[in-house]
Protein backbone atom coordinates (compact mmCIF):
# COMPACT_ATOMS: atom_id res chain seq x y z
CA UNK A 1 0.00 0.00 0.00
CA UNK A 2 1.38 3.89 -0.94
CA UNK A 3 2.40 5.80 2.32
CA UNK A 4 -0.67 8.44 0.85
CA UNK A 5 -3.43 5.81 1.03
CA UNK A 6 -1.64 4.80 4.15
CA UNK A 7 -2.07 8.07 5.64
CA UNK A 8 -5.57 8.91 4.73
CA UNK A 9 -6.76 5.38 6.55
CA UNK A 10 -5.17 6.53 9.88
CA UNK A 11 -6.41 9.90 9.57
CA UNK A 12 -9.79 8.20 8.99
CA UNK A 13 -9.77 6.55 12.00
CA UNK A 14 -8.91 8.99 14.13
CA UNK A 15 -11.81 11.58 12.94
CA UNK A 16 -14.49 8.27 13.64
CA UNK A 17 -12.92 8.19 17.15
CA UNK A 18 -12.70 11.50 17.82
CA UNK A 19 -15.27 13.21 20.06
CA UNK A 20 -16.25 16.68 21.70
CA UNK A 21 -17.78 18.21 24.81
CA UNK A 22 -18.75 21.77 24.81
CA UNK A 23 -17.04 21.35 28.26
CA UNK A 24 -14.00 22.25 26.58
CA UNK A 25 -10.86 19.69 25.83
CA UNK A 26 -10.91 16.01 27.71
CA UNK A 27 -7.97 14.09 28.75
CA UNK A 28 -8.06 10.83 27.66
CA UNK A 29 -7.28 8.09 29.98
CA UNK A 30 -6.28 4.71 29.79
CA UNK A 31 -7.75 2.00 31.89
CA UNK A 32 -11.06 -0.49 31.37
CA UNK A 33 -14.50 0.22 32.13
CA UNK A 34 -16.30 -1.38 34.71
CA UNK A 35 -17.77 -5.23 34.73
CA UNK A 36 -20.93 -4.22 36.59
CA UNK A 37 -22.59 -2.19 34.16
CA UNK A 38 -26.36 -1.30 33.91
CA UNK A 39 -28.94 -3.88 31.64
CA UNK A 40 -28.87 0.02 29.18
CA UNK A 41 -25.90 -1.74 27.50
CA UNK A 42 -27.18 -5.23 27.03
CA UNK A 43 -27.09 -6.62 24.05
CA UNK A 44 -30.00 -8.95 22.14
CA UNK A 45 -33.03 -8.39 19.94
CA UNK A 46 -35.22 -5.20 20.09
CA UNK A 47 -38.53 -6.45 21.26
CA UNK A 48 -41.92 -5.78 19.08
CA UNK A 49 -44.04 -2.40 20.93
CA UNK A 50 -46.68 -0.65 20.39
CA UNK A 51 -45.93 2.54 21.96
CA UNK A 52 -47.44 4.93 19.80
CA UNK A 53 -46.79 6.42 16.39
CA UNK A 54 -43.78 8.54 17.43
CA UNK A 55 -42.00 5.52 18.61
CA UNK A 56 -42.84 3.94 15.93
CA UNK A 57 -41.88 6.75 13.66
CA UNK A 58 -38.27 6.51 14.93
CA UNK A 59 -37.80 2.68 14.74
CA UNK A 60 -38.60 2.90 10.91
CA UNK A 61 -34.94 5.00 10.96
CA UNK A 62 -32.17 2.09 12.37
CA UNK A 63 -29.89 4.28 14.42
CA UNK A 64 -27.38 3.30 17.03
CA UNK A 65 -27.90 4.19 20.78
CA UNK A 66 -26.24 7.75 21.62
CA UNK A 67 -23.27 5.96 23.63
CA UNK A 68 -22.12 3.96 20.58
CA UNK A 69 -22.04 6.36 17.39
CA UNK A 70 -23.61 8.82 16.05
CA UNK A 71 -27.67 8.29 14.40
CA UNK A 72 -27.36 7.74 10.41
CA UNK A 73 -30.54 10.05 10.72
CA UNK A 74 -31.12 12.42 13.62
CA UNK A 75 -33.68 13.49 14.95
CA UNK A 76 -34.48 17.14 15.30
CA UNK A 77 -33.33 18.43 18.87
CA UNK A 78 -35.84 21.05 19.83
CA UNK A 79 -34.64 23.22 23.23
CA UNK A 80 -36.93 22.47 25.90
CA UNK A 81 -37.42 25.70 27.82
CA UNK A 82 -38.14 24.98 31.56
CA UNK A 83 -40.24 26.73 34.51
CA UNK A 84 -38.56 28.99 36.17
CA UNK A 85 -38.32 26.92 39.07
CA UNK A 86 -35.60 27.49 41.77
CA UNK A 87 -33.56 24.89 42.80
CA UNK A 88 -34.89 23.90 46.35
CA UNK A 89 -32.53 24.89 49.10
CA UNK A 90 -29.80 22.26 50.46
CA UNK A 91 -32.23 19.68 52.09
CA UNK A 92 -30.34 17.95 55.02
CA UNK A 93 -29.58 14.07 53.51
CA UNK A 94 -31.03 12.89 56.63
CA UNK A 95 -34.39 14.28 55.42
CA UNK A 96 -33.57 11.51 52.28
CA UNK A 97 -32.56 8.96 53.26
CA UNK A 98 -32.92 6.84 56.85
CA UNK A 99 -30.35 6.24 59.21
CA UNK A 100 -31.72 2.89 60.15
CA UNK A 101 -31.88 -0.09 57.40
CA UNK A 102 -34.47 -2.07 59.12
CA UNK A 103 -37.38 -1.15 61.35
CA UNK A 104 -40.83 -3.03 62.05
CA UNK A 105 -42.73 -2.49 59.09
CA UNK A 106 -46.43 -0.87 59.31
CA UNK A 107 -48.87 -0.35 56.86
CA UNK A 108 -51.67 2.67 57.00
CA UNK A 109 -54.78 3.07 54.87
CA UNK A 110 -54.64 4.34 52.00
CA UNK A 111 -51.33 3.53 51.03
CA UNK A 112 -50.54 1.62 48.28
CA UNK A 113 -49.74 -2.45 49.60
CA UNK A 114 -45.98 -3.41 50.00
CA UNK A 115 -45.82 -6.97 48.52
CA UNK A 116 -43.13 -9.05 49.85
CA UNK A 117 -39.86 -10.49 48.07
CA UNK A 118 -40.66 -13.72 45.76
CA UNK A 119 -37.96 -12.93 43.37
CA UNK A 120 -35.29 -15.72 42.34
CA UNK A 121 -31.61 -15.31 41.48
CA UNK A 122 -29.79 -17.16 38.70
CA UNK A 123 -26.46 -16.12 40.68
CA UNK A 124 -27.30 -15.76 44.36
CA UNK A 125 -24.69 -14.32 46.51
CA UNK A 126 -24.79 -15.08 50.21
CA UNK A 127 -24.86 -11.68 51.95
CA UNK A 128 -24.65 -13.17 55.25
CA UNK A 129 -26.29 -10.91 57.99
CA UNK A 130 -26.83 -7.88 55.83
CA UNK A 131 -28.64 -10.17 53.13
CA UNK A 132 -31.09 -7.69 50.91
CA UNK A 133 -33.84 -10.43 51.81
CA UNK A 134 -34.41 -8.81 55.35
CA UNK A 135 -35.32 -5.74 53.72
CA UNK A 136 -38.63 -4.72 53.22
CA UNK A 137 -39.20 -2.82 49.73
CA UNK A 138 -37.89 -4.41 47.08
CA UNK A 139 -38.34 -2.87 43.15
CA UNK A 140 -36.45 -3.72 40.14
CA UNK A 141 -35.34 -1.08 37.08
CA UNK A 142 -36.41 -2.16 33.25
CA UNK A 143 -35.27 -1.25 30.04
CA UNK A 144 -36.19 -2.66 26.59
CA UNK A 145 -34.56 -5.56 27.02
CA UNK A 146 -36.79 -7.07 29.47
CA UNK A 147 -39.35 -6.99 26.45
CA UNK A 148 -43.48 -7.03 26.80
CA UNK A 149 -43.63 -7.15 31.17
CA UNK A 150 -46.79 -8.06 32.73
CA UNK A 151 -46.63 -5.34 35.38
CA UNK A 152 -49.42 -6.43 37.58
CA UNK A 153 -47.94 -9.94 38.31
CA UNK A 154 -43.86 -8.01 38.47
CA UNK A 155 -46.07 -6.30 41.32
CA UNK A 156 -47.12 -9.36 43.15
CA UNK A 157 -43.79 -10.67 43.09
CA UNK A 158 -42.21 -8.35 44.96
CA UNK A 159 -41.72 -5.33 42.60
CA UNK A 160 -43.24 -1.84 45.01
CA UNK A 161 -41.31 0.12 42.45
CA UNK A 162 -39.25 0.37 39.38
CA UNK A 163 -37.21 2.70 37.85
CA UNK A 164 -37.65 2.54 33.51
CA UNK A 165 -35.13 3.46 31.19
CA UNK A 166 -35.97 6.13 29.54
CA UNK A 167 -33.55 8.30 27.52
CA UNK A 168 -29.81 7.71 26.72
CA UNK A 169 -27.55 11.12 25.63
CA UNK A 170 -29.18 13.98 23.82
CA UNK A 171 -30.64 11.78 21.10
CA UNK A 172 -32.40 8.27 21.74
CA UNK A 173 -35.79 7.06 23.32
CA UNK A 174 -36.13 3.73 24.46
CA UNK A 175 -38.65 2.45 22.49
CA UNK A 176 -40.27 0.78 25.68
CA UNK A 177 -40.17 3.36 27.73
CA UNK A 178 -43.79 4.89 26.91
CA UNK A 179 -45.49 1.85 26.79
CA UNK A 180 -43.88 0.58 30.71
CA UNK A 181 -43.99 3.97 31.95
CA UNK A 182 -47.95 3.68 31.61
CA UNK A 183 -48.53 -0.02 32.24
CA UNK A 184 -46.75 0.28 35.56
CA UNK A 185 -48.56 3.22 36.60
CA UNK A 186 -51.77 0.81 35.58
CA UNK A 187 -50.74 -1.78 37.79
CA UNK A 188 -50.50 0.72 40.88
CA UNK A 189 -46.82 0.63 41.12
CA UNK A 190 -44.69 3.67 41.86
CA UNK A 191 -42.50 4.71 39.11
CA UNK A 192 -39.52 6.92 37.90
CA UNK A 193 -37.31 7.65 34.72
CA UNK A 194 -33.40 6.86 34.45
CA UNK A 195 -31.15 8.94 31.89
CA UNK A 196 -28.13 7.43 30.63
CA UNK A 197 -25.61 9.79 31.15
CA UNK A 198 -23.42 10.63 27.87
CA UNK A 199 -19.76 12.05 28.67
CA UNK A 200 -19.61 13.32 24.96
CA UNK A 201 -22.67 15.21 25.06
CA UNK A 202 -23.30 18.75 26.81
CA UNK A 203 -25.47 18.51 30.07
CA UNK A 204 -27.90 20.61 29.21
CA UNK A 205 -28.48 18.90 25.83
CA UNK A 206 -29.08 15.99 28.25
CA UNK A 207 -31.49 17.27 30.30
CA UNK A 208 -33.20 19.39 27.97
CA UNK A 209 -33.85 15.90 25.78
CA UNK A 210 -34.88 14.13 29.25
CA UNK A 211 -37.25 17.12 30.10
CA UNK A 212 -38.56 16.58 26.65
CA UNK A 213 -39.64 12.95 26.67
CA UNK A 214 -40.28 12.27 30.39
CA UNK A 215 -43.63 13.64 31.84
CA UNK A 216 -43.50 16.00 34.83
CA UNK A 217 -46.08 13.26 36.95
CA UNK A 218 -46.53 14.53 40.46
CA UNK A 219 -46.35 10.54 41.62
CA UNK A 220 -43.39 9.90 40.12
CA UNK A 221 -40.44 9.04 41.72
CA UNK A 222 -37.35 11.63 41.47
CA UNK A 223 -35.83 11.25 38.15
CA UNK A 224 -32.30 9.24 37.68
CA UNK A 225 -29.13 9.80 36.42
CA UNK A 226 -26.75 7.33 35.38
CA UNK A 227 -23.31 7.28 35.68
CA UNK A 228 -20.31 5.39 35.00
CA UNK A 229 -17.81 3.94 32.79
CA UNK A 230 -19.10 2.67 29.28
CA UNK A 231 -16.71 0.36 27.45
CA UNK A 232 -19.47 -0.37 24.87
CA UNK A 233 -19.40 4.11 23.96
CA UNK A 234 -16.98 5.52 20.79
CA UNK A 235 -16.77 8.28 23.42
CA UNK A 236 -13.18 7.40 23.92
CA UNK A 237 -12.28 10.29 26.21
CA UNK A 238 -12.31 10.05 30.06
CA UNK A 239 -13.18 13.44 31.55
CA UNK A 240 -11.44 15.01 34.99
CA UNK A 241 -13.14 14.37 38.18
CA UNK A 242 -13.58 18.36 38.43
CA UNK A 243 -15.49 18.12 34.56
CA UNK A 244 -17.48 15.12 35.62
CA UNK A 245 -18.94 16.54 38.71
CA UNK A 246 -19.23 19.85 37.06
CA UNK A 247 -21.46 18.18 34.05
CA UNK A 248 -23.53 16.35 36.69
CA UNK A 249 -24.53 19.43 38.30
CA UNK A 250 -25.39 21.29 35.02
CA UNK A 251 -27.78 18.32 34.89
CA UNK A 252 -28.98 17.60 37.97
CA UNK A 253 -29.73 21.37 38.63
CA UNK A 254 -31.83 21.72 35.41
CA UNK A 255 -33.90 18.39 35.94
CA UNK A 256 -34.71 19.87 39.73
CA UNK A 257 -35.71 22.85 38.66
CA UNK A 258 -38.35 21.47 35.73
CA UNK A 259 -39.44 18.21 38.36
CA UNK A 260 -39.43 19.59 41.95
CA UNK A 261 -37.50 16.59 42.79
CA UNK A 262 -33.87 16.47 43.52
CA UNK A 263 -32.22 13.71 40.85
CA UNK A 264 -31.18 10.29 42.46
CA UNK A 265 -27.56 9.22 41.46
CA UNK A 266 -27.11 5.66 39.97
CA UNK A 267 -23.19 4.63 39.93
CA UNK A 268 -20.84 1.89 39.59
CA UNK A 269 -17.91 0.74 42.17
CA UNK A 270 -15.39 1.71 39.76
CA UNK A 271 -17.06 5.51 38.93
CA UNK A 272 -17.84 5.93 42.29
CA UNK A 273 -13.75 5.88 43.63
CA UNK A 274 -12.49 7.75 41.04
CA UNK A 275 -15.10 10.82 40.36
CA UNK A 276 -17.55 10.93 43.57
CA UNK A 277 -16.12 9.72 46.70
CA UNK A 278 -17.24 12.60 49.12
CA UNK A 279 -18.85 14.58 46.51
CA UNK A 280 -22.90 14.95 46.39
CA UNK A 281 -23.63 14.58 49.94
CA UNK A 282 -26.75 16.32 49.49
CA UNK A 283 -27.82 13.99 46.67
CA UNK A 284 -29.57 10.22 47.47
CA UNK A 285 -27.56 7.42 45.91
CA UNK A 286 -28.71 4.17 44.60
CA UNK A 287 -25.65 2.05 44.53
CA UNK A 288 -24.61 -0.89 42.35
CA UNK A 289 -23.17 -4.17 44.34
CA UNK A 290 -24.01 -6.77 43.78
CA UNK A 291 -20.73 -8.90 45.75
CA UNK A 292 -20.98 -7.13 48.84
CA UNK A 293 -23.08 -4.87 50.99
CA UNK A 294 -22.85 -1.49 50.12
CA UNK A 295 -20.68 -0.22 53.02
CA UNK A 296 -17.99 -2.38 51.96
CA UNK A 297 -17.83 -1.20 48.59
CA UNK A 298 -19.30 2.49 49.21
CA UNK A 299 -17.70 3.23 53.35
CA UNK A 300 -18.79 6.13 54.36
CA UNK A 301 -21.19 6.90 52.10
CA UNK A 302 -25.47 7.10 52.99
CA UNK A 303 -27.31 5.56 50.41
CA UNK A 304 -31.51 5.55 49.44
CA UNK A 305 -31.30 2.66 47.11
CA UNK A 306 -29.31 -0.83 46.53
CA UNK A 307 -28.77 -2.94 43.41
CA UNK A 308 -27.95 -6.04 44.83
CA UNK A 309 -28.14 -8.78 41.51
CA UNK A 310 -28.23 -7.99 37.91
CA UNK A 311 -29.67 -11.68 37.55
CA UNK A 312 -32.72 -11.72 39.19
CA UNK A 313 -35.66 -13.67 38.25
CA UNK A 314 -39.54 -13.21 38.20
CA UNK A 315 -42.91 -14.01 37.10
CA UNK A 316 -43.98 -11.56 34.47
CA UNK A 317 -40.80 -10.75 32.96
CA UNK A 318 -39.23 -13.56 30.28
CA UNK A 319 -35.16 -13.17 30.99
CA UNK A 320 -32.98 -11.63 33.77
CA UNK A 321 -33.74 -8.38 35.53
CA UNK A 322 -31.68 -6.10 37.96
CA UNK A 323 -33.02 -6.39 41.41
CA UNK A 324 -32.75 -3.76 44.21
CA UNK A 325 -33.94 -2.23 47.96
CA UNK A 326 -35.10 0.85 49.72
CA UNK A 327 -32.92 1.57 52.86
CA UNK A 328 -35.28 1.77 55.20
CA UNK A 329 -38.93 0.11 56.22
CA UNK A 330 -42.15 0.22 54.78
CA UNK A 331 -43.08 3.14 57.27
CA UNK A 332 -39.57 4.70 55.99
CA UNK A 333 -40.90 4.19 52.57
CA UNK A 334 -44.45 5.77 52.94
CA UNK A 335 -42.43 9.09 54.24
CA UNK A 336 -39.95 8.95 51.62
CA UNK A 337 -42.16 8.92 49.14
CA UNK A 338 -44.70 11.54 50.48
CA UNK A 339 -41.98 14.09 51.07
CA UNK A 340 -40.95 13.13 47.03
Amino acid sequence: MRLSALSALLLGGLALAGCTSSSGPESLSAGLPSKEVTSSVAKGPVPANDVGAIIAAAESHPEQLAWAGQMSQPQAFESVTTEAMAVPAERPVALMMPDTPEAEPRTRHGRAQIYSRQFRDAHPINFGKASPRKMAVHGVDISRWQGDIDWAKLRTQGANFAYIKATDGGDHLDPMFRKNWKRAKDAGMKRGAYHFFYWCRTAGEQADWFIRNVPRDPDALPPVIDVEYNGESSCRFRLSRAKAIEKMQVFMDKLERHYGKRPVIYTAPDFYRDNLTGEFKNHPFWLRSVAAHPSQIYPGRKWLFWQYSGSGLSHGVEGRIDLNVFHGSEEDWHRWVARN
